[in-house]
């Protein structure tokens, strides 16, 4: 089925929605998040009063299913982790305990990440001569700023330095702030700008609320999970003349809940797939 394009949507270079009007008077819609995460593609045919969708090949397709399966798990496992670490820090043994509790953790959210990079990056593509969706070769890696998996991925990593230096001993008020709570600042600033490029891509433009689409929900609660963790950061400065953190309580209660949103979105998660 030969095509021409008709209508793309998304919000400045970003595109998310692509609708072609094909040769026999039907239409197609590419969705990027409903591409990459369920391996689908939309298509009203002539005439048709409900459109149908078009699945992936099957290689695409398994590849997808087992990416989201991964992601999904790495995210609920993750976000527990966090939620005990913080716990930890607030009613258990010590900062010690809790440093360690956090830093597995994060290995999961690397995990997950990593996952959700590579399930953008080997998504199947919209065919540039027919309705339907293209496999592509399985890449490892590529270089995509503009994709909020990237951002995401990048922010899991930024995390893992903010984590890896918390285990360091006898370090200044100076060295705190600038190994710990810095990187710390710059993974929350880096979740929160993925989670409003994912907004934006549920949304095709402007952020919305759109309580029927499952994609929404899972980015609506990890981006209150992100500001969450912005808020625990901002608490957990430490204060140079007194030695102690803005707010103990704020940075400990503000990491569990954030963790917890990211749980539940990794729960969410695994049933948005092919």
């Amino acid at each position: 089925m030969s095509r021409t394009e008709e209508h793309a949507e998304g919000a400045g270079p970003f595109t998310t929605r692509l609708t072609w009007r094909l040769l026999d008077g039907g239409t197609a819609v590419w969705e990027s998040r409903l591409a990459r995460k369920r391996g689908l593609l939309t298509v009203r045919v002539a005439g048709g009063l409900v459109p149908h969708s078009l699945r992936a090949d099957t290689v695409s397709v398994g590849r997808l299913r087992n990416l989201n399966a991964i992601a999904s798990g790495a995210f609920t496992v993750g976000g527990a982790l966090f939620a005990l670490g913080a716990g930890a820090a607030q009613f258990g043994p010590g900062d010690a305990t809790s440093a360690w509790i956090y830093f597995v953790g994060g290995l999961f959210f690397n995990t997950g990440g990593y996952a959700s990079l590579l399930q953008a990056v080997n998504a199947p593509r919209q065919d540039s001569g027919a309705g339907a969706l293209a496999a592509r070769s399985w890449r490892w890696w590529s270089y995509e700023p503009a994709r909020s998996t990237f951002l995401l991925f990048v922010g899991t990593l930024v995390f893992g330095i903010n984590l890896l230096n918390s285990l360091l001993q006898g370090l200044s008020l100076h060295q705190v702030n600038r190994l710990i709570w810095a990187p710390d600042m710059v993974g929350c600033i880096l979740f929160l700008i993925s989670g409003h490029l994912a907004l934006v891509e549920v949304c095709h433009g402007r952020p919305g609320v759109r309580p029927r689409d499952l994609g929404w929900w899972i980015v609506a609660i990890n981006q209150l999970g992100s500001a969450l963790f912005l808020v625990s950061a901002l608490a957990a400065f430490t204060r140079p003349a007194t030695g102690n953190m803005v707010n103990v309580g704020i940075a400990n209660w503000g990491t569990l809940a954030g963790a917890l949103c990211f749980s539940a979105g990794g729960v969410f998660q695994f049933f948005e797939r092919p």
